[in-house]
């Protein structure tokens, strides 16, 4: 009875402090931080190439991070990466773990249970005669199953229907079913609302609260989060932002680094080291390494290649007039990159 209780799915804690990975070409997604309980429910929204991918699979040790810290159930991260695996399990992710076509949706199934029982499964259990293993893989599936809301009579063939034959949203149910074989404490979903119509949409992310709210702590990547969810947003060129469920505190999730500058009323954006200059009341954002020279008390705006730097000399306006001695350079190591994460991707393998 002890051992069926310990075996009951129960999310667990996900804290990010700092959290970043570094590709061959730049930044995956860095100054990560958020905090959330376990069963909660959280979505990692951006743009594609913007780092959700890679900040998913970093959170269930699938990737190594390179700055920062993060705990999984308190497991921490980069130092734990295989305890956090055998917590967390990963929903279908493209090139790390997918559906084959070619297997029937009873082909996959079954794989997964075989695979649970010989690699995940207790001494005792493989001690266990044959007809009790086959009676114990069966009811996990069926829990599984029911749990992902599959409902195998209404495919095409049954559990005989290839991958090649489902409908998105039913590929993405089988996928959950396969994670949720091994009862993990965090469930990770890649591409959640990829191709799927507003009504499928609703129906997937019912899907993951209803998971959510049975105790396992769920990642979803998604490129627009609801409104219930704890959001976490990656975007292309910048930090990633943490913010909380609608009913959560505003404050919760955030270091103090991280937090969002409010300034008359309206929220910026603003990295530690990318922290907006301040002149005459108004914010403007310049990189730290390549700040624009002030002139006459007056602040300039520009990129690092586009920003020249303000001069005494005559013959034109600070804004034309290079420095003397100086070159403009252009600094990509503290952006997230759409190539630091497609490096990052190439590099993991399969899980």
């Amino acid at each position: 009875m002890g051992a069926e209780t310990e075996e009951q799915p129960h999310g667990a804690a996900v804290v990010a402090d700092g959290f970043g990975l570094k590709g061959p070409r730049g930044w995956a997604f860095r100054e990560v931080s958020f905090r959330a309980e376990p069963g909660a429910l959280v979505a990692i929204e951006g743009p594609s190439g913007s780092g959700r991918t890679c900040l998913l699979l970093a959170l269930t040790g699938r990737m190594k991070a390179k700055e920062g810290t993060a705990e999984v159930g308190g497991l921490l991260l980069p130092r734990k990466m295989a305890a956090v695996r055998r917590i967390s399990a990963l929903g279908q992710v493209p090139g790390v773990s997918e559906l084959d076509p070619a297997f029937t949706v009873a082909e996959h199934l079954r794989e997964r249970a075989l695979l649970q029982r010989r690699f995940d499964g207790s001494v005792r259990a493989l001690l266990r005669r044959p007809a009790e293993r086959a009676a114990t893989a069966r009811a996990r599936i069926e829990e599984a199953v029911a749990a992902a809301g599959l409902d195998l009579d209404a495919l095409p063939k049954g559990e005989r229907t290839s991958v090649r034959d489902l409908e998105r949203l039913e590929a993405l149910r089988l996928s959950i079913a396969l994670a949720l074989i091994g009862r993990p404490r965090l469930l990770a979903v890649d591409d959640t609302d990829l191709k799927l119509s507003d009504a499928d949409r609703a129906e997937a992310w019912a899907l993951l609260r209803s998971l959510a709210a049975a105790g396992t702590t769920v990642l979803a990547v998604c490129s627009e989060a609801p409104e219930d969810a704890q959001r976490i947003t990656t975007l292309s060129g910048t930090r990633t932002t943490a913010a909380p469920a609608t009913e959560a505190p505003a404050a919760e999730g955030g270091t103090a680094e991280d937090r969002t500058a409010e300034e008359d009323g309206t929220a910026q954006d603003r990295t530690t080291k990318d922290r907006a200059a301040e002149a005459d009341g108004t914010a403007q954002d310049r990189t730290t390494k390549d700040r624009a020279a002030e002139a006459d008390g007056t602040a300039e705006d520009g990129s690092a290649e586009d920003r020249t730097a303000g001069a005494t000399a005559s013959g034109g306006t600070a804004a034309d007039r290079t420095a003397v001695g100086e070159t403009a350079t252009e600094d990509t190591t503290d952006a997230t990159t759409e190539e630091g994460a497609a490096d990052a991707l190439a590099e993991t393998g399969r899980a």
